[in-house]
């Protein structure tokens, strides 16, 4: 049946940002040493609070799997002599591997005839393997930043100051940089401090609580939200319950309580964003609203304390709240006391990056490749002028005292102070719209405005990047370059925006000339290839098998929602009756070709039948699968070509393509070309995968 296997990793206060990543490189570890030690074991369950970090196995065998294993020792020829006899070599090698010599056995291997040794191992006990494995599980879980204490040389996240290790009921001693491991925990820090014994998982979730500790993150984060919503609804509201937010505020606590506190009412009347983002960002509060989703002059806080007088601990929050409020409404203030757009001057004084200039560098070459842009999409000249004023401005609050005191400002209140100054509401928008995506699952700029100067200021920072060699790498991205390509893929394929990617590229290239310290034609074609690779995941990431991915990308990724919707053309494809066999010829055509290889077709070189009708039903075809191209019917056109099957497959079956007389091979070879050609706008054949 196998025993309960409890661990517990206590520490100072771990950062509720690397909760999340610890109790899955926990859960995995942990499921990795004990399949290497060949201890089963039932489910593995991890949890955690900010000072402990906790391991449970149901189930878990009490001695390691017995097995057994061929130990190759001499050669034959060594290991017995011309009577047959074992050798002391023979002798030396069996009683080291704990055998008698008359059980070795003789097996041809590659190399020759060798003596081998069966050895069977029995398992060890688990409860005499667990220390040494639990002392290697600690040292396998990673984290942003590791930190030292007192005189040790452990390296963790935050000081160790205990370890529960309890197997079977009994505890397991070890001993890590000083700190012995036993069947003790500790309760919440102020409330339940002192230690107590436990010998089971039910009794240590049971014990803890008692101590005002709820260990499981699921429950925290149920009774987070409970209780938020609990808490707002007094005051006839709703918490704004981010998702991330509430994470947040699941792993800073222990024991959730709530407190709901009140602003001044005329706190409201800044800009939205203002008020909430000191709440959420700063003080990790849920702002309330009404039905309609307008503040309220009321935020909800968790608390990791229970007091007789929580009162102290509203007016707490309050005070800390109304600090930060009070310098926002005063920054909010005097940044209005300049104009947006005489701010500009003022980017000179702040480093993008040393090789590539300054803000007001950038900001200028963003100008340029936004008015090329939006002339690429083809936009009036009305906008192609907004697009430079959009850019020129983006990043003009940079310089504003409300986002140097919150970072998290840039962009919204760019766009608030432009339409405090008079801009045009669509360049203001903008201003506010060209940061995004910003995260993961972030939505990308709503209008057209907004994505073309996203664009420009995301292939900048890439082309720019690219250009001296600050790549991304396993070790880091420091200029987020992952989350700029995802952007500009993201961008053209939501927004549908044809803007050629290549001469966009170029055009950035073409920008950044003077600073670029490496071959244009090189960056641009690792940049297009970052992008493409960007590219497929989206794609795979939405559905489409990554074979098919790779096959549309291939052909072609200049155009990214054309490219998307070949890929998607291709998935349909694929569910034809016949596709396997229809993606076997169409390879077959394409691998035998030389690459690059191009030249017309001869008529009057055709020897066989089966060419003439190859030809013929090739040149019908053209026309109609061109038109259907041009319209991007991918699925039509592909339907049309998979009509030249019968008549390819006869080809192959009776012309010799690989002829001896060159020019006849050649001709041949071109005949095929053109075939290829009808399908080289949708895919590359070659990379999709068909079942044997």
């Amino acid at each position: 049946m196998g025993k309960e296997l409890l661990f517990e990793i206590g520490t100072e206060e771990i950062p509720s940002a690397y909760i999340p990543g610890a109790l899955a490189d926990l859960e995995a570890a942990a499921k990795r040493l004990l399949a290497e030690e060949r201890l089963a074991s039932g489910s593995v369950r991890t949890l955690a609070t900010p000072r402990r970090l906790v391991l449970v196995v149901e189930g878990l065998a009490e001695a390691q799997e017995d097995r057994v294993r061929q130990v190759v020792g001499p050669t034959k020829a060594v290991a017995f002599d011309a009577q047959g006899n074992p050798t002391k070599a023979a002798q030396g090698f069996a009683r080291a591997r704990g055998v008698p010599v008359e059980t070795l056995q003789v097996r041809a291997l590659e190399r020759g005839e060798y003596v081998v040794a069966v050895v069977e191992e029995r398992g060890a006990k688990a409860a005499d393997l667990l220390p040494a494995l639990l002392v290697r599980l600690l040292g396998e879980l990673s984290f942003p930043k590791f930190m030292r204490w007192g005189n040790g040389s452990m390296r963790f996240v935050r000081p160790i100051r205990w370890l529960l290790a309890v197997y079977g009921g009994r505890a397991l001693e070890f001993e890590v940089d000083g700190v012995p491991s036993g069947n003790k925990t500790y309760g919440h820090r102020f409330l339940g401090p002192r230690a107590a014994r436990v010998h089971s998982f039910a009794e240590y979730l049971e014990t803890l609580e008692e101590k005002q500790v709820i260990v499981d993150q699921d429950r925290r984060r149920v009774l987070v939200k409970r209780l938020a919503t609990e808490a707002a609804a007094a005051v006839g509201g709703t918490p704004l319950l981010d998702p991330d937010l509430v994470e947040t505020v699941t792993h800073l606590v222990e024991l959730p309580t709530v407190v709901c506190g009140s602003i001044k009412p005329e706190f409201l009347a800044l800009p939205r964003e203002v008020v909430i983002t000191p709440m959420r960002k700063h003080q990790r509060y849920f702002p309330v609203v009404d039905a309609q989703g307008n503040l309220l002059p009321h935020f909800v806080a968790i608390s990791n304390m229970r007091a007789k007088d929580m009162d102290a601990i509203r007016e707490g929050n309050e005070r800390v709240l109304r600090a930060r409020l009070t310098d926002a409404e005063f920054f909010y203030r005097d940044d209005r006391k300049v104009p947006l757009a005489d701010r500009v001057p003022a980017l000179q004084g702040i480093l993008f990056q040393e090789r590539l200039g300054t803000v007001l560098d950038k900001v200028e070459r963003i100008e340029a490749l936004a008015a090329h842009l939006a002339e690429a999409a083809h936009l009036d000249p009305g906008m192609v002028a907004k697009a430079r004023r959009a850019a020129r401005l983006c990043k003009a609050d940079l310089v504003t005292t409300m986002v140097r005191e919150f970072p998290e400002l840039q962009g919204t209140m760019g766009a608030e102070y432009a339409r405090l100054s008079g801009e045009d509401a669509e360049v203001a928008r903008a201003l506010e719209e060209h940061y995004r995506p910003r995260y993961a699952g972030d939505a990308v700029a709503g209008s057209t405005l907004g994505a073309t100067v996203a664009l420009a200021d995301k292939l900048d920072s890439l082309a720019g990047c690219f250009g001296i060699g600050v790549v991304p790498s396993g070790a880091g991205d420091p200029f987020a370059l992952r989350r700029a390509a995802l952007g500009v893929v993201l961008t053209l394929l939501d927004r549908k925006l044809a803007i050629p990617l290549g001469p966009a590229v170029r055009r950035a290239l073409a920008l950044l000339a003077s600073r670029c310290t490496r071959p244009a034609a090189e960056v641009e074609r690792e940049v297009l290839e970052f992008l493409r690779g960007r590219l497929h995941t989206v794609l795979s990431e939405r559905g489409v098998a990554a074979d098919l991915a790779e096959a549309a990308l291939a052909a072609g990724i200049d155009d990214v929602p054309d490219a998307a919707r070949r890929a998607e053309a291709l998935m349909g494809f694929r569910k034809e009756p016949d596709f396997a066999e229809l993606a076997v010829t169409f390879r077959r055509v394409v691998n035998i070709l030389p690459p690059g290889f191009g030249r017309p077709v001869n008529p009057q070189q055709f020897v066989e039948s089966a060419e003439r009708a190859l030809h013929a039903q090739t040149a019908g075809l053209r026309a109609e699968v061109a038109g259907l191209l041009d319209a991007g019917e991918y699925l039509r056109a592909l339907r049309h070509i998979a009509g030249l099957r019968p008549v390819v497959d006869m080809f192959f079956d009776e012309v010799l393509v690989m002829a001896e007389d060159a020019s006849l091979r050649e001709n041949r070879l071109a005949l095929l070309a053109e075939v290829a050609q009808l399908y080289a706008r949708i895919a590359d054949f070659a990379r999709i995968a068909v079942a044997a």
